[in-house]
């Protein structure tokens, strides 16, 4: 009797959820009969060798790697926190606050439908779809005041979310954003392909964001690269201010 793959690698425990699997599958991670996957929905039967060629994700979504890789750099404690996630998505951000100790995470999208269904159930994630969190009044955070807040969004400036943070957080709560030169330039710089290659305008970028952030009190404390050759692929920075 065959099944979807996807499926398979879930029922296997090879995976923890359908959105791991398919992850895996998308990265090139897994095998049948010693080639690689074409899809999630390629049929596999009892007869068939299924392998992992690498570890699969630790996360619902490649971002929990991003922001693993600021707290174990900025050796920052997520413990017993309350988080604040902008630009949820999938919910890799979510799934590694989670995984780094947070008591509990607001995932708020203006998207809906994303969010892996292990978190959207989740007891510790109250998910929010179709939600602005420039509209979104501080009484909706169920603890209050959150101690971090976590950033990935695309298409708008991080200078459009700032001023509506210092009303949703503690008075010495942190943020972590993931600065997007591509979406934080001024239109007139023209982009081949949407990529930032001049590492002069990436830091210029980085620096209107910090600019911007200083005007609401945040102080940038440190940023990192993420891992992209800045050619193929944007180069971004995971910025902490407090």
């Amino acid at each position: 009797m065959s099944q979807r793959l996807d499926t398979y690698l879930v029922v296997s425990g090879m995976v923890g959820s359908r959105e791991k699997a398919r992850l895996a599958i998308e990265q090139g991670l897994v095998a049948v009969n010693g080639k690689p996957a074409g899809k999630a929905s390629q049929q596999v039967t009892p007869a068939d060798e299924v392998t992992m060629v690498a570890p699969p994700l630790r996360y619902v979504g490649r971002g929990g790697l991003k922001l693993e890789k600021a707290i174990q750099t900025f050796q920052v404690d997520f413990t017993g926190k309350t988080v604040l996630d902008i630009g949820a998505s999938t919910g890799g951000f979510t799934d590694c606050a989670l995984q780094f100790g947070a008591k509990h995470v607001t995932a708020v999208d203006v998207g809906a439908g994303q969010l892996d269904p292990s978190l959207s159930t989740h007891p510790q994630v109250l998910s929010l779809e179709k939600t602005d969190i420039r509209e979104m009044p501080p009484s909706t955070l169920p603890y209050g005041p959150v101690d971090w807040v976590v950033i990935d969004v695309s298409f708008v400036s991080l200078c459009h979310i700032i001023p509506c943070l210092p009303a949703l957080m503690a008075p010495a709560a942190q943020l972590i954003a993931l600065v997007k030169p591509q979406f934080e330039l001024d239109e007139r710089v023209r982009l081949k392909k949407g990529i930032v290659k001049d590492e002069v305008l990436r830091l210029q970028a980085l620096d209107k964001v910090r600019e911007c952030a200083q005007k609401y009190g945040f102080t940038l404390q440190a940023h990192i690269p993420t891992d992209a050759d800045g050619q193929q692929k944007n180069v971004e920075y995971l910025a902490w201010f407090a």
